[in-house]
């Protein structure tokens, strides 16, 4: 497996990704829209398909009336095929790398409950939180 970097995902690399699975990020009804991720970690096997892939992307974000940066992870996807060998693990390790090359000291990303045990596992915290969505037409008004 080759660690590569690289911008947005183009089509032909979410269908390596996703394959057939119809809803592979189980999205289906959500009501928020992340943001694209401006640059992606991702693992390309032996014969140069895409097998796993996670996103970055820069945030400014809020706690207690202190704004600070950090690096927003999300798209966190490892081929239907390619499962249970570890490979979340290391396309996150290697994202983490990345992002602290970026500079802010904090990553963050929103999951699933029942996906939460991964990122436990790599260390983040969960943590109890209110947001406030803007979209770009509200705030240009």
């Amino acid at each position: 497996m080759e660690i590569v970097e690289f911008g947005r995902l183009t089509a032909q690399q979410r269908t390596e990704l996703e394959g057939d699975e119809e809803d592979p990020f189980d999205a289906a009804g959500a009501r928020i829209q992340f943001r694209a991720k401006e640059r992606h970690v991702g693992l390309k096997s032996d014969d140069g398909r895409l097998v796993a892939s996670t996103g970055l992307v820069m945030v400014d974000v809020e706690v207690a009336d202190q704004r600070f940066s950090a690096v927003g992870l999300g798209g966190v996807i490892v081929n239907a095929q390619h499962r249970g060998r570890g490979l979340a693990r290391e396309v996150l390790e290697a994202a983490l790398a990345r992002a602290r090359a970026l500079g802010p000291q904090f990553a963050m990303l929103f999951c699933h409950p029942d996906r939460a045990g991964l990122y436990r596992r790599l260390s983040f915290a969960e943590i109890s939180y209110r947001s406030w969505w803007t979209s770009p037409a509200a705030t240009s008004r």
